[in-house]
């Protein structure tokens, strides 16, 4: 087999995996924590071992499903701390940025982070445990990574770069959940709380010198 026709092959398997994860995220959009494989094979019009051959099995698929909807998040986060304004104003639209998204879109939010009450049929559930704790821990270390190159924090800058970038995704995540599943307050008012909260250290940090600036 030449190289052309092997790249070709690899384009073909690579669009056909896209595919398939825009038939799960059909699926998970209508389902939410209750998606399985055996509905994911049924909107993509294919039977689950075929499923099984592209996604190894359903933590490969979870894990690609995970992998899919964290980076476009984390580009989105990237795109409001990195917009034309004063400090506050992209911390505010970077918490606001996260809340919105799994505002829009509960039911993947819940898939992600949520197992399912039970199991549907004999298709049991994804292990969810499995996998959102690492979720969040790769949205600690790209926040940590901006911090670290955009504040002076000064002696161990490194190391309390990770504990911010940590915390505060942790913070996010447990606010977000709370405030997703009850409501108590609109969007805004849960943003400018968190900001609020925040702000003390935030305010206080010098830019890197070097840096892209916060």
């Amino acid at each position: 087999m030449d190289t052309t026709q092997r790249t070709e092959q690899q384009r073909s398997a690579d669009r056909r995996r896209r595919e398939l994860l825009e038939a799960a995220d059909r699926v998970v959009l209508r389902d939410g924590p209750q998606a399985s494989m055996n509905a994911i094979a049924a909107e993509a019009g294919i039977t689950k071992p075929i499923l099984y051959r592209h996604f190894g099995d359903k933590s490969g698929l979870y894990a690609a499903l995970a992998t899919r909807h964290t980076d476009a998040l984390l580009n989105s986060l990237r795109a409001a701390l990195d917009a034309p304004a004063e400090r506050r104003e992209r911390v505010e639209a970077t918490l606001d940025t996260y809340l919105a998204a799994i505002e829009a879109r509960p039911q993947v939010y819940r898939f992600l982070m949520h197992p399912a009450d039970g199991s549907t049929g004999s298709d049991q559930g994804f292990d969810v445990g499995q996998h959102s704790a690492p979720l969040l821990r790769r949205m600690g270390e790209e926040l940590a990574q901006v911090i670290e190159e955009r504040l002076d924090l000064g002696p161990g800058s490194q190391l309390l770069a990770r504990v911010w970038g940590h915390g505060i995704v942790g913070m996010m995540h447990a606010a977000g959940d709370w405030w997703l599943g009850e409501r108590p307050c609109t969007r805004a008012e849960l943003v400018k709380s968190l900001a609020d909260l925040l702000w003390g250290r935030l305010a206080a940090a010098g830019d890197k010198v070097g840096g892209p600036g916060f």
